[in-house]
């Protein structure tokens, strides 16, 4: 399965830009494009040459849009993704590429089931990639309104690389939303956080396995992973837990956390005594639960969906050794309707839920904690049909 065709969240560490131009006849944007190009400093042939051959690719708007594998819960996404094929092959891989997992874990501090995850879920470990022209992508997604400040940056990160000798604007091919490679990095990204993984003088992150996945984990140190830390962990949680404690806006001490009866499912606990961490319960109190410790936050600034994250943290555990979550038995949860119905409802009572899309994401999850705890029912932001019938 394509995971790209689905997501909702790219990139969203970059700055917004105010009034970012978008819209309009698509070839005035462009030549808006290349006169913002020459301002700043590009020649008039390299932008010519560049944008000689872009269209605008409807199929791309189409990818875009469809977010519907985000509505499912932890427990069936993580299913979905995680097939003992991917364990095999990535179990495989990180005995193939052995020293290179050294080396980024002795350079950037990222431990190699990290990288592994997202080598697996974005691209199946570099067999399939993307086959959209990743120059019309950009600029697609930089003319359509919904984003422009996200995608517009990117096309004149594209242009740079391109004078380097490192993209082609009819050759270059990627995901739906302008990710090149293996582990599937923008332009901007490439540009700042490229590594030339296997000596070769190049950044090949669509060839070359040491190159990709050494920049993923420059990129990831770039974002503000904490060096040789622990990211997630399988924990049991006490039928008597104070609820209210949880969610990834409420951190405690690991020591606290075990004052109050937390274990860990498996040996010791990952992160030291006094090291910040949350419980979260990805679907209520009666479902699967994991300690996220502060590295888990830097997943946010890869992608924004919640399900995702964990998915993706969860995965890097398992290729590492740990075994099957405990899915227990969670409440039954929302099916798409009843979840925008919900957040219509949250909306309306002043909740700040973001789009009201159907997908329990981490504003979602705040709102429901937050009315959970004003009815006196346990505060573990798991939305029920219960829950929306009271409201």
């Amino acid at each position: 399965m394509r995971f790209f065709a689905f997501l909702i969240g790219v990139c969203t560490a970059l700055p917004a830009l105010a009034n970012v131009p978008c819209g309009g006849d698509f070839s005035s944007f462009v030549a808006d494009l290349k006169q913002e190009a020459r301002g700043q400093g590009h020649s008039k042939n390299n932008v010519d040459r560049f944008f000689a051959s872009v269209q605008q690719d409807p199929k791309v708007l189409r990818a875009d849009r469809a977010q519907g594998i985000f509505q499912s819960g932890f427990t069936e996404f993580s299913r979905k993704l995680i097939s003992q094929n991917r364990i095999d092959h990535g179990r495989r891989n990180a005995k193939k590429w052995n020293s290179v997992f050294d080396r980024m874990e002795r350079d950037y501090g990222v431990s190699r089931g990290v990288l592994l995850a997202f080598w697996a879920f974005e691209t199946d470990y570099g067999g399939y990639q993307g086959n959209f022209n990743t120059l019309n992508a950009l600029v697609t997604l930089a003319h359509d309104c919904r984003r422009p400040e996200i995608f517009r940056p990117q096309v004149f990160s594209a242009l740079e690389l391109y004078e380097q000798g490192g993209f082609s604007p009819t050759r270059t091919t990627g995901a739906w939303a302008g990710e090149i490679g293996m582990v599937q990095m923008l332009p901007k990204d490439i540009l700042e956080n490229g590594v030339d993984g296997d000596g070769d003088g190049q950044v090949s992150l669509k060839t070359s396995a040491p190159d990709a996945l050494l920049s993923g984990a420059n990129m990831l140190r770039s974002l503000g992973w904490r060096a040789n830390e622990p990211w997630l962990q399988e924990i049991v949680v006490p039928t008597t837990m104070d609820w209210s404690a949880t969610g990834l806006e409420r951190a405690k001490t690991v020591r606290e956390w075990q004052n109050m009866g937390v274990r860990a499912r498996n040996g010791a606990f990952a992160g030291s005594g006094n090291m910040k961490a949350s419980v979260i319960l990805p679907e209520g109190r009666k479902g699967p639960a994991f300690l996220a410790y502060p590295n888990f936050s830097v997943y946010f600034e890869w992608n924004q969906s919640f399900t995702y994250v964990l998915t993706a943290a969860y995965f890097g555990t398992r290729l590492q050794g740990a075994p099957v979550f405990d899915a227990r038995a969670p409440e039954a949860g929302l099916n798409g309707p009843q979840m925008k119905q919900l957040q219509t409802k949250l909306k309306a009572r002043g909740h700040d839920v973001g789009k009201v899309d159907g997908i329990l994401g981490a504003k979602t999850r705040a709102a429901v904690r937050a009315e959970q705890m004003r009815m006196g029912l346990p505060a573990d932001s798991w939305p029920t049909p219960g829950l929306l019938n009271r409201l």
